[in-house]
């Protein structure tokens, strides 16, 4: 997951300072100096790794950190402010027109995910109530329009095409279509290069001047490190860029891209790639990813994920049956269906906190809920909805029947088992059950029968 060795490098400098009573501060300068390391190890720009150690130094050394109870606490909280701080201390949202369609012009190198991106953008302002169009301005890169279609077709979003017309007249043309047709946002997908030159720049330089974007954002691949920033500060020398988006942020990102770019061009990172599916992009949260870079997790998002993806009436309908003691293999099932919409186990986990990128080194098999999915789908429906009626002979054809071994419908029987063990449990008269009860009529998701394979 992204920022893993960053992650491990700051807990090993903190967990120093924890050991001791009270901070000198030389313990303080000593625990920088390996922040700022692990910082350049993570492709962070030097002037920036050197900026930010040296501001929480400053602050470290003061009278309140030294004389705290907990100084070690103390320097953590400084660091987190510092690096929510360096990358924008709040999320920069859209500025939205007021006159629409509201023009959002894509750029960047190719390669760096434009394309993919416009249609994540697009999915992801559909479901904010709004009526985007994806414009196809680059005319260049074989199969760009087809690929533009087929993801914009995915996404249910319209697309405005051309062919290969001069891109700014292909731009002026999209956004008349979109006010004749109501489309209140255009996502311009325009050209990239493998590499930056004056031929690319121009044409971006011709589009902004002719349509007059409300937003210039710049796709950047958080894998490339600090050649991303140097991309983006050129571009931004180049266009006045708005904002970035930053892709890859799922893969094994050492972190440098997302702790530079805001300082080295002033401009925040507006969105970020979290993975191959086109739900998989988020508004950039800078305290947020301070607190993932922290290891302390990040709750927020989680919850908001658990919202937009998880369906409330059917976890109103669990929890009620829950209460009642009559949960069976058929909720599992939507357990498991609802977990894989939030996206991989790991993902879900890392946001936890005291879990953070510790996720990554659990033995986790995305698999298994696949494979447990396959078991219950193998069952009769009356199995589903009575599974006491299970004997060894409906075990042997159950397994048959979904390629599994007969100890694996084994285990998922006894996790049912254990699950409704444990509701008992916790709906049973006193503090628990009241306590269970209070979360479940407040709507909280209940903590069992999760299906996690851990």
């Amino acid at each position: 997951m992204a920022f893993e060795g960053l992650t491990e490098k700051l807990s090993n400098a903190f967990k120093k300072l924890k050991n001791k009573g009270k901070l000198s501060e030389s313990d303080v300068k000593e625990a920088m100096r390996e922040v700022r390391l692990a910082l350049l190890e993570a492709d962070v720009n030097y002037k920036v790794a050197k900026d930010f150690t040296n501001k929480v130094c400053e602050r470290a050394v003061g009278s309140d950190v030294m004389e705290s109870l907990t100084p070690a606490q103390m320097v953590i909280k400084i660091v987190n402010e510092e690096l929510t701080a360096l990358m924008g201390s709040e999320n920069a949202r859209i500025e939205f027109s007021s006159k629409p369609p509201t023009v959002i012009m894509l750029c960047g190198l190719q390669g760096a995910g434009k394309t993919t991106h416009a249609a994540k953008l697009g999915k992801y302002f559909k479901e904010q109530n709004h009526r985007p169009l994806l414009v196809a301005c680059d005319i260049y890169r074989p199969a760009a329009i087809d690929q533009l279609k087929v993801v914009g077709e995915k996404a249910g979003v319209p697309v405005f095409e051309m062919g290969t017309q001069k891109p700014v007249k292909i731009a002026k043309e999209g956004i008349k279509h979109a006010r004749d047709y109501g489309n209140d946002i255009v996502i311009l997908d325009t050209a990239g290069r493998l590499h930056i030159d004056e031929e690319l720049m121009q044409e971006l330089k011709d589009i902004k001047k002719e349509v007059e974007p409300d937003e210039i954002l710049l796709t950047i691949d958080s894998m490339t490190g600090q050649d991303a920033v140097n991309v983006a500060k050129t571009f931004n020398e180049m266009l006045d860029i708005t904002g970035v988006i930053l892709t890859k942020l799922d893969g094994d990102t050492r972190g440098g891209a997302a702790l530079s770019v805001k300082a080295v061009t002033g401009r925040p990172i507006k969105f970020s790639g979290i993975g191959e599916k086109l739900e998989d992009i988020e508004v950039f949260h800078p305290d947020r990813m301070a607190s993932r870079i922290l290891g302390m997790g990040d709750v927020l998002t989680l919850i908001e994920n658990a919202e937009q993806k998880l369906d409330e009436k059917k976890a109103a309908e669990l929890a009620d049956k829950m209460m009642k003691n009559k949960m069976d293999f058929n909720d599992m099932l939507d357990q498991y269906e609802q977990i894989r919409s939030m996206g991989p186990i790991k993902g879900i986990l890392s946001k936890i906190p005291g879990i953070g990128n510790k996720a990554d080194d659990m033995d986790i098999n995305e698999r298994q809920l696949d494979w447990n999915k396959a078991i219950i789908l193998s069952m009769t429906p009356e199995e589903r909805e009575h599974p006491g009626l299970m004997n060894p002979s409906r075990k042997r054809r159950i397994a048959a029947g979904s390629g599994r071994s007969v100890e694996e419908v084994n285990r998922l029987i006894k996790q049912l088992e254990q699950t409704q063990k444990m509701i008992r449990q916790f709906t049973s008269k006193g503090k628990k059950g009241k306590r269970m009860r209070a979360m479940m009529n407040n709507g909280m998701p209940p903590m069992g029968g999760t299906g996690f394979p851990f």
